[in-house]
């Protein structure tokens, strides 16, 4: 016996020796680089993200949602206040309060006007300087877009493993969409970006269920108490939540196999819950009584819903614990169906009051533009179009290859529903809305997209992983190349972000950011001319130095000297701004959103 002890321990000290070598042996030294040299790529893209958002921060003046944003965070952290902004909760806006607390506007609570008149009042008319203002602002959603990334790390690297996860975020830190709109005070990438954590906390949810549902609950419960637009995502991700359970349980009725990773801790965890869930639902099968894994799977369900919805409380009593609301503009009433599904929402009332206003808005007949084509209503396949023109040819290729990979392999199906399943769903409500303004309203898809492409790599084919990385290098280089001017930003198949004025409108490319551009433009390259301006945004162009006139309101044999439109305002150009322009002849851009026409 001590012979064969000694054996065992031998040999055991043998495999123990290869695996690990001794620190003076040189074959350590490329193992310890290997160990160091992921840590070291992360920091890497996560940095030149960093900096390509920062500098678009600091160059870029207000867009036309975020004055109202930042009145609203500011009215929240003086006033405590649920009074501006009510179709949209008031999570996101208290992420951008975190930075409006360090930057410390002076603020006119007093101030009546609409929530475009406040912001417009904080930013320029209050003795503010909007420039650092808004940077304070804006750090807040900087910083979340950065930990969204190490969500889309972590969920591909569980997934596909190391390399993949660091495939998919270089395509998210590349992404220029997610660049864009990450690096602006708005809701539509924290939103997005929740409901990527949700999902992979749901499917994290399948290996410990008791820890992980409640958290993927609490981030489902922070995307629509950010954007009411994450809605649909509810049902999804509640389905998802019983459909982890239900995996756990035969997880945990199994024996464990070799290489099962987690399974101890599986073992420790899920019995104890499920055992206790199925006690619930009496029968005579036992344990054999195929209803018994239903009643766990639908508790499951309702933990996240439950979760969810106290994270919407919680962020309206933050702003207000005895939750007054008192809007500073009329609230539409809601009839019918939808209107008695609202009265019955659990939600706190300023919620189903944003509600109210966000169907009244689906009721305007607003304006589009897409491919040169200016239209009112909106077209069902606006979305997909635009994302289209917006996403990197190689985030489309990789994307699409890894959702096809993630349902053909077996041993990626079981995650197919968490990839899939989600930005599906809420692309397709995203489709049937009325406003047709951008791809912000689907930045959830090269999220999304991302962490699918990590699963190309595991077809094993030879060209697989020589391919992927082709592709990422080509969407590394796309957004490189479209630095620093993201928001305007096409691929190469629509001609790059010098065409998408051609094809797009909005916040796909003039959203009122490069007025101090336009600034530095006209002292540098035109002092002294007259100037006439047709601007689409929030700022006010006097405050930079502008001093110009609307050339609509005289007659156009009187406009002669520089005509300065923005493309957003030219896209959807009729009448006598139409007639000026197409006399006119084009000389300059600035950021490949304002035109300069010579007259």
């Amino acid at each position: 016996m001590a012979h064969e002890e000694h054996a065992v321990l031998t040999r055991g000290a043998a495999v123990a020796g290869t695996a690990r070598p001794a620190p003076g042996d040189p074959s350590a030294r490329p193992r310890r680089h290997r160990r160091w040299l992921p840590p070291l790529l992360v920091a890497l893209l996560l940095a030149q993200m960093a900096a390509a958002m920062v500098t678009t921060a600091v160059r870029q003046t207000p867009t036309i949602d975020e004055p109202v944003y930042v009145a609203t965070a500011t009215d929240y952290l003086r006033e405590h206040r649920l009074r501006y902004n009510p179709e949209h909760p008031p999570l996101g806006k208290l992420l951008i309060a975190a930075g409006v607390a360090v930057a410390d506007p002076v603020y006119d609570p007093s101030y009546t006007g609409t929530q475009g008149d406040v912001g417009r009042h904080l930013l320029y008319e209050s003795g503010n300087d909007p420039w650092r203002l808004m940077l304070w602002a804006r750090l807040p959603v900087i910083a979340l877009t950065l930990l969204f990334g190490l969500v889309v790390l972590a969920f591909a690297r569980e997934l596909t493993g190391t390399a993949g996860g660091l495939m998919a975020l270089a395509l998210y830190a590349f992404s220029p969409d997610v660049i864009a709109h990450g690096s602006l005070a708005t809701l539509d990438v924290p939103a997005a970006g929740f409901v990527l954590t949700s999902a992979w906390l749901t499917w994290r949810a399948r290996q410990r269920p008791l820890v992980y549902l409640p958290l993927a609950g609490a981030a489902l419960g922070a995307a629509v108490a950010t954007k009411m637009s994450a809605l649909p995502a509810v049902p999804v991700l509640m389905a998802l939540s019983a459909l982890s359970v239900l995996a756990a349980g035969r997880r945990e009725a199994s024996p464990p196999g070799p290489g099962d990773e987690g399974a101890g801790r599986l073992r420790a965890a899920v019995p104890r819950i499920l055992g206790r869930w199925r006690a619930l639902l009496p029968g005579p099968g036992g344990a054999e009584d195929p209803r018994r894994p239903v009643v766990p799977a639908l508790v499951g369900a309702a933990l996240v819903g439950l979760a969810a919805l106290a994270v919407v409380w919680v962020s309206y009593l933050a702003v207000d614990p005895r939750l007054r609301f008192a809007p500073a503009e009329a609230v539409p009433a809601l009839h019918g169906l939808r209107g008695h599904v609202v009265d019955l929402l659990p939600v706190p009332p300023a919620y189903r009051a944003g509600m109210r206003v966000q169907f009244g808005l689906e009721k305007y007949p607003w304006q589009g533009y897409l491919f040169g084509h200016l239209y009112t209503g909106s077209l069902w396949y606006y979305l997909p179009a635009a994302l289209l023109v917006k996403t990197p040819l190689g985030l489309q290729a990789l994307g699409a290859a890894g959702a096809v990979t993630a349902v053909a392999l077996r041993r990626l199906r079981p995650a197919a529903p968490y990839l899939l399943l989600p930005p599906l769903v809420l692309l397709a409500v995203a489709m049937t809305g009325a406003r047709d303004f951008g791809t912000r309203y689907a930045l959830f898809v090269p999220m999304f997209l991302a962490v699918a492409a990590a699963c190309v790599p595991r077809s094993r084919r030879r060209w697989a992983g020589l391919a992927a990385g082709a592709l990422v290098l080509f969407a590394a280089v796309s957004s490189l190349r479209t630095f620093p001017y993201y928001l305007p930003y096409a691929n190469e198949a629509f001609g790059g972000p010098g065409r998408t004025h051609r094809l797009l409108h909005d916040s796909n490319v003039d959203w009122g950011q490069d007025l101090g551009r336009l600034t530095d433009r006209l002292r540098q390259r035109y002092p002294g001319e007259r100037v006439w301006l047709v601007y689409k945004g929030s700022g006010v162009p006097s405050y930079y130095g502008i001093h110009a006139d609307d050339p609509r309101e005289v007659p156009g044999e009187r406009v002669h000297g520089l005509l300065v439109v923005s493309d957003s305002a030219a896209a959807k150009a009729r009448g006598r701004l139409a007639e000026l322009i197409d006399s006119s002849r084009p000389v300059d851009e600035v950021g490949h959103s304002i035109t300069l026409y010579r007259r």
